[in-house]
């Protein structure tokens, strides 16, 4: 961990906070006229997820956490772990169904993700999936005679058991273009 003040603040820097590891959102140098400068932070924890804003003098230590992403693919579920295989070392890493949250609905085998390590002490922090994903549609509805106005939806089954909403025009067997970040329909992918 490396110590720093918060004038090396930057965007995206993952740093140690109250104890608890967060990225910065945004940051804002501000002096108040006769008043002592203060730096306003936008915090997003790495944990939960949650943003947080707050202040502190100008020249304050903050504790810079060297953060290491390793490229690993996804190989198989095991009870309420997902295991991952380094594609270098070929070695198997069972990270919890919670560390990756509600993104485990667009996991599909032997795709890969970005595993996070706090660099100092080579603990996982995170999982990071790509933020677009191509899955199959394997269960729809038929679409209703008659609704060909772009803005109805149905709900679509894809092929790792996610739910999402999809126009009205999707069948079974497309191959759709997912965001991950939102669980949203984006397009129907291009296959070769």
């Amino acid at each position: 961990m490396a110590s720093g003040t918060t004038s090396d603040l930057r965007n995206g820097m993952v740093i140690r906070y109250n104890g608890e590891l967060y990225q910065v959102v945004e940051f804002q140098h501000v002096a108040p006229g006769n008043w002592r400068a203060f730096v306003r932070m936008k915090l997003k924890s790495w944990i939960s997820g949650k943003v947080i804003e707050d202040r502190v003098r100008a020249g304050s230590d903050i504790d810079i956490v060297r953060i290491e992403r390793r490229t690993m693919q996804y190989l198989y579920r095991d009870g309420d772990d997902l295991i991952f295989m380094d594609n270098e070392t070929y070695d198997q890493m069972p990270v919890s169904t919670d560390m990756v949250g509600d993104n485990t609905r667009f996991l599909k085998e032997n795709e890969t993700a970005d595993l996070v390590f706090d660099g100092d002490t080579e603990q996982l922090i995170g999982v990071e999936l790509p933020i677009f994903v191509n899955l199959a549609v394997t269960e729809t509805t038929m679409a209703v005679r008659g609704d060909t106005a772009t803005s109805v939806t149905k709900p679509a089954t894809l092929e790792t058991g996610a739910v999402i909403n999809v126009p009205g025009f999707i069948n079974e067997g497309d191959v759709l273009k997912i965001d991950t970040r939102s669980g949203a329909y984006i397009e129907r992918a291009h296959t070769t």
